[in-house]
């Protein structure tokens, strides 16, 4: 009998403090309005210092294997996607696995920006279908301020912290649709990790690192001149067209990213668009998850609804796929 994949439970982390734009806009010779207008943002959360990368990881899984109903012993391999892992090993995942009871787990990391919970999702759910795995924990988790430059006005009010996690599992039927994904490396230097942009400084021990660096509007031009065909290969791969898509869960970049991209794919009218960034922030790699623990909370969204995720960021990687809301 052929193999499928699902999403058997989602989980969320959002840290305590929430950051209102009238706390930071003043520091930043920034207003309020000039925010909300530019990104759609008007809250963001921010890590305390004991709410560790690897803790709101953890927390964000074990909602994940709650809400699926699948015991930790049970799970065969945890995929962890962050670009915040400040430490090139060991890898957060295997941290993540020992602290939820995941022991006899593989795990690894996975750095695709802010797609790589949408990469963790297609690698997962390839592995389930390839039967290597009955059910995978596939968790994004950012602190994106222990790398934002907070007296940097075109980043500093976007980035924020969270972690979400889904539980991939086996089904008798397809509930995650073939992934549409890709890289474009020529426009790499659009966001980096950088501490300077002049690459012949980047050596200089005066300066901080590491340190979020992005041009904003090269992002802004590629994401709405490219994902909106990104979007349609993953509605076709799913044997769907757009009128069959329930929700539109993209990356929360920039709500203006969002509102564009639905403009261009031409949802229907009742088709549910996930704006968490409005009190969120960009979250990275936890950016989808989140959302879309957001809309179920609040719900928006019901079980078997089918909704087109995509995630993109800096590489320039992109990778999207339709889901089935568990």
């Amino acid at each position: 009998m052929t193999r499928h994949s699902r999403i058997a439970g989602i989980g969320a982390y959002r840290p305590r403090r929430s950051i209102a734009n009238s706390q930071i806009a003043r520091h930043l010779g920034l207003t309020e309005d000039w925010i909300v207008k530019r990104s759609g943002i008007e809250r963001r959360g921010y890590a305390d210092p004991d709410e560790s990368l690897a803790m709101m990881a953890s927390a964000a899984a074990v909602e994940a294997l709650k809400q699926s109903d699948t015991a930790p012993d049970q799970i065969g391999c945890v995929v962890v996607a962050t670009g915040t892992r400040l430490l090139q090993g060991p890898s957060l995942a295997s941290q993540i696995a020992f602290t939820v009871g995941a022991s006899n787990a593989a795990a690894f990391d996975i750095s695709a920006a802010c797609a790589g919970f949408a990469h963790g999702i297609a690698l997962a759910s390839d592995m389930v279908k390839a039967g290597t795995a009955n059910h995978i924990l596939v968790i994004g988790a950012e602190r994106l301020t222990d790398i934002v430059d907070k007296d940097d006005p075109s980043t500093a009010f976007l980035f924020a912290d969270g972690a979400g996690a889904a539980v991939i599992s086996a089904s008798d039927k397809e509930r995650i649709g073939p992934v549409a994904w890709g890289s474009d490396g020529s426009r790499s230097s659009a966001i980096s990790m950088t501490g300077c942009w002049d690459p012949a400084l980047q050596s200089d021990p005066s300066l901080p690192w590491p340190r979020l660096a992005m041009v904003g509007w090269k992002v802004y031009r590629w994401a709405t001149t490219e994902l909106a065909s990104v979007a349609r290969q993953a509605i076709e791969r799913a044997g769907m067209t757009v009128s069959d898509i329930d929700a539109f869960i993209p990356h929360q970049a920039n709500r203006l990213i969002t509102e564009e991209l639905v403009r261009q794919l031409q949802f229907r009218n009742d088709t549910v668009i996930a704006h968490d960034i409005i009190n969120t922030g960009n979250t990275s790699s936890a950016s989808i998850p989140l959302a879309l623990d957001r809309l179920l909370t609040e719900g928006e969204l019901t079980s078997g609804m089918r909704a087109l995720t995509i995630g993109f960021g800096s590489g320039l990687v992109y990778a999207g796929q339709v889901i089935e809301i568990p």
